[in-house]
């Protein structure tokens, strides 16, 4: 939101600086976003000026040659091209030297062969209007050379504020000048609607029937006649045009003014195009067309609210008015509309209609139907002044609020609570003065301040915490830091997020990078990542309001935003990377809640370390890579685990894997699919991806001791023919399944294929330890348990031993 500085000033200006204005205001809470200049600078060379003489100029039909009086010795000449330009006009001048609001510095020029001085000025060229078709003629008896500021507003600050959803008082000029009050204690003006010209009681000549209660607490509207349509005064369309509006004419600029002023947008019929003098608020119909401002034609549904007259719809709710009813230079009779829209609703009609407007900005945060009769008084006010208006007797007042108006809410406030919230005293006496700046109504009470917290504060302010913040936002400078009450809290983590910890740490530990992903992920992935049609990862959970289309779901996978990441640095040169990341993970299922789980996942990209004299060109990630990360993680758990061969559509054939802790399944690990790499623009690359929630439900959390054996381990190489469809970890399962108590280790040490061993076999070489707690073994006691896994690995796998 803009405001014009000298507005605000209008009704609060304490004696600090513009800058110390901006800190406090930011401090308590009303954020100050940057600080803009409008109009001109250079004000000195910016002067009243009166023309002597006006003669046409020898060599040029629309110029003319015009002798001014600046206040000098000498007039100056000034070539011109308006034509209302005329001897006796009392006029702005720029003289050379002057900076104009695009940035252009002001010099003498020869203008077709004439020397000009300088420029008489139109609105435009001082930034208060947007009128270039002539100059201005200034109503002043300012001696001439004056300064042009001090006769109009061509120059001010225009200070931008970032306004939380929660505020809608603050979007309107009154309300920041009331925040500006509670920070500074200077002076705030009487609210400017405390004088009211209208008058209430039945209204004659407009009927209004509210038939969407719901969504309209409140209507209000007031005629007016003999209404005079022209340009508004230039202090006017100043304060428009810094406020970033633009001038259209007296009518609607006053509409602009006032919701400025007050937050409550205003909409103003030509009310003889008021089919049958009558106005009906109801819900759209689906299909629905009208004809906005705009110029647009809109389709609405049946949630969107319009207002309507015998000829059909003729404004939408709270966004935007309609063409046909539109105030225009020969209207005489008008109808002021005030009213009170449910936020909600402006809000969805505003984004399904893509249209937003300064009106559906206010509306869908949630305005006090009180507010609705403030713009009134300050409109009529105003009306009646600059178009030489009548106003008619009565105020039409429909709609719920009309009938019961809503309950005041009062909260008591303890000093002691504010005081164990905050860590500090504040006098009771500072309480109440913050409180009634603000708009609060104070009175002692037994236990505290009993507070009755206004109507544009109804939403925000519920509960006593919400007044303990109101006092806090003005004593911020003053605050200790102190520690927050633990309650019988320990602080500490629990076992499973210290074991979450311990898993992302040993991955850090490797050398992988730490990646903190979104949640969302777009609706393409599945296809991205080849995931079958009835794929259970395919079930996502597609957001209602996405940030963006590449954002429009939540993901079910962490692969996505590991690639994304991996391209993203492989983009900018760093293409040799490990990363890993912990998050939650989502599917939709067939619960009313979706699933969500919390996922670890690693991915391995380009080499696995730099080149060297030795090894010129360095082993890049593969299967082996990702597993031996995962084994990282499951074995500093403390997780007995094991891999079984699977296919997954994003993965290499032959080179996957499935993670089983026990029977149960809770990853996979393996290289990527070519063309999945090549979806990222990525290299060879390899990941895995587990229920963490899972694996931390089956870890040791506290390790027992066992003894070591003091004894001399026994070991034996046991060669093995099988299959070639027979898996190493196939033959290691059997093997350990077998070897009995004795049997401390095995595992492969060599794998080999060829003419020795047959067509499609393969021997693999195993190396097994066998040792005992209470002494030294002998043949006698390992060759049982090696003849023993020979036969069970024949029977189970057809396995022959080698010789």
């Amino acid at each position: 939101m803009r405001v014009p500085y000298e507005w605000l000033r209008e009704y609060c200006a304490p004696d600090i600086t513009l800058a110390e204005v901006e800190q406090l205001l930011t401090i308590s809470g009303t954020k100050v976003e940057a600080i803009h200049h409008h109009g001109v600078t250079g004000l000195e060379s910016f002067v009243v000026g009166r023309v002597l003489t006006c003669e046409q100029h020898p060599d040029a039909d629309r110029l003319r040659v015009c002798t001014v009086d600046v206040g000098g010795d000498e007039p100056s000449q000034i070539v011109c091209g308006a034509p209302n330009v005329a001897a006796g006009q009392t006029v702005g001048v720029a003289r050379p030297g002057a900076v104009m609001p695009d940035g252009t510095k002001l010099k003498k020029a020869k203008l077709r062969g004439v020397e000009s001085n300088g420029m008489i000025l139109a609105e435009d060229e001082v930034g208060i209007g947007q009128d270039h078709a002539g100059i201005m003629e200034l109503e002043t008896e300012a001696p001439n050379g004056s300064p042009l500021a001090a006769v109009i507003p061509i120059s001010t600050d225009v200070i931008e504020f970032e306004i939380t959803p929660n505020r809608p008082d603050c979007l309107g000029i009154y309300g920041i000048a009331r925040e500006l009050h509670a920070a500074t204690g200077a002076e705030l003006r009487p609210e400017p609607w405390a004088e009211d010209p209208g008058t209430g009681g039945k209204l004659a000549g407009l009927e209004v029937d509210v038939q969407s209660p719901d969504l309209c607490p409140r209507f209000t509207a007031r005629v007016f006649e003999d209404v005079t349509i022209a340009a508004s005064p230039r202090w006017l369309k100043a304060r428009l045009m810094a406020a970033g509006l633009r001038p259209i004419n007296n009518v609607v600029d006053i509409t602009n003014y006032v919701m400025l002023l007050t937050g409550q947008p205003l909409h103003a019929f030509d009310l003889d195009k008021v089919a049958g003098g009558r106005l009906v608020v109801r819900n759209a119909r689906d299909g629905e067309r009208i004809e906005t401002l705009d110029g647009e034609t809109r389709t609405l549904d049946g949630e969107m609210v319009v207002i309507e007259d015998a000829d059909g719809p003729t404004s939408i709710a709270g966004i935007m008015g309609g063409a046909r009813s539109e105030i225009s230079p020969a209207t005489t009779r008008v109808a002021l509309e005030v009213a009170t829209w449910i936020g909600h609703n402006i809000k969805r009609t505003s984004n399904r209609l893509a249209l937003r407007s300064e009106a559906s900005g206010r509306f869908e945060k949630g305005l006090a139907p009180e507010q609705a009769l403030w713009a009134q008084a300050v409109a009529t006010k105003l009306l009646v002044e600059l178009t030489g208006a009548r106003v008619a007797p009565g105020t039409l007042d429909a709609g719920p609020f009309a009938v019961q108006p809503w309950p005041e809410q009062t909260i008591v406030l303890r000093e002691q609570r504010v005081s164990a919230i905050l860590g500090m005293e504040i006098p009771t006496e500072r309480q109440r003065a913050l409180l009634q700046a603000l708009g609060f109504t104070v009175e002692q009470s037994d236990a505290g301040l009993a507070v009755t917290v206004p109507g544009f504060r109804r939403n925000d302010v519920t509960r006593e915490a919400d007044l303990i913040e109101e006092v806090a936002r003005f004593e911020l400078d003053g605050l200790p830091a102190t520690l927050p009450k633990r309650r019988g809290a320990g602080g500490r983590l629990s076992t499973a997020q210290q074991l979450r910890r311990r898993a992302v740490d040993v991955l850090v530990g490797r050398g992988a990078y730490e990646a903190v992903g979104w949640s969302f992920t777009d609706a393409a992935l599945g296809d991205r990542l080849r995931l079958a049609q009835d794929d259970p990862r395919r079930d996502t959970v597609v957001l209602a309001n996405p940030m963006s289309e590449e954002h429009s779901e939540l993901r079910s996978t962490l692969l996505g935003s590991l690639l994304d990441v991996a391209r993203l640095n492989a983009a900018r040169g760093t293409s040799d990377l490990v990363l890993c990341e912990q998050g939650a993970v989502y599917q939709r299922g067939d619960a009313e809640l979706p699933h969500e789980h919390r996922a670890l996942g690693a991915l391995a990209h380009g080499h696995l370390h730099q080149p060297t004299w030795t090894i010129a060109e360095p082993t890049t990630a593969d299967f082996f890579t990702a597993k031996a990360l995962l084994g990282a993680v499951l074995d500093t758990l403390r997780i007995e685990w094991s891999v079984r061969r699977t296919d997954e559509p994003f993965l290499h054939p032959g080179r996957a894997a499935e993670v089983l802790v026990g029977d149960d399944v809770i990853g996979w690990v393996g290289e990527l699919h070519p063309l999945v790499c090549a979806e990222w623009d990525l290299g060879a690359a390899a990941a895995f991806e587990i229920d963490l929630d899972r694996a931390v439900a089956s870890a040791v959390a506290v390790p027992h001791y066992a003894d070591v054996s003091v004894f001399p381990p026994v070991r034996r190489d046991l060669a093995l023919t099988v299959d070639r469809s027979v898996t190493a970890g196939d033959l290691v399962e059997v093997v350990r399944a077998s070897g009995g108590a004795l049997l401390a280790d095995a595992g492969v040490f060599d794998v080999y294929e060829g003419a020795q061993v047959g067509e499609g076999k393969k021997s693999i070489a195993l190396r097994l330890v066998f040792q005992a707690l209470d002494r030294t073994l002998a043949d006698a006691d390992v060759d049982p348990a090696i003849a023993k896994i020979v036969k069970q690995a024949s029977d189970r796998l057809g396995a022959q031993q080698r010789v």
